[in-house]
């Protein structure tokens, strides 16, 4: 009986350890894909501000390609100018 315990035991165990493996790959995917959508928008306000469209106008549009991704107005990066 003891023995029986154990071994169900083990089985749940790592049926759960198994089960957040696959919540963290899943995470670990949306974080990817999280982190590229923010690196494709700060690409793009730098061809914006290498157009000549202006840093007010680069801006806004960093901020409409952000939005709900990252925190903050700068999509999650800040520096100075």
């Amino acid at each position: 009986m003891k023995h029986t315990l154990l071994a169900l035991f083990a089985v749940v165990a790592l049926s759960a350890h198994a089960h957040d493996h696959e919540h963290d790959k899943d995470h670990e995917k949306q974080t990817i894909a999280r982190h590229q959508a923010m690196a494709d928008a700060h690409t793009a306000a730098a061809q914006c501000l290498r157009d000549g469209k202006g840093e007010k106008a680069c801006h806004a549009e960093l901020a409409a390609a952000c939005k709900g991704l990252a925190l903050g107005s700068r999509c999650g990066m800040r520096h100075s100018h």
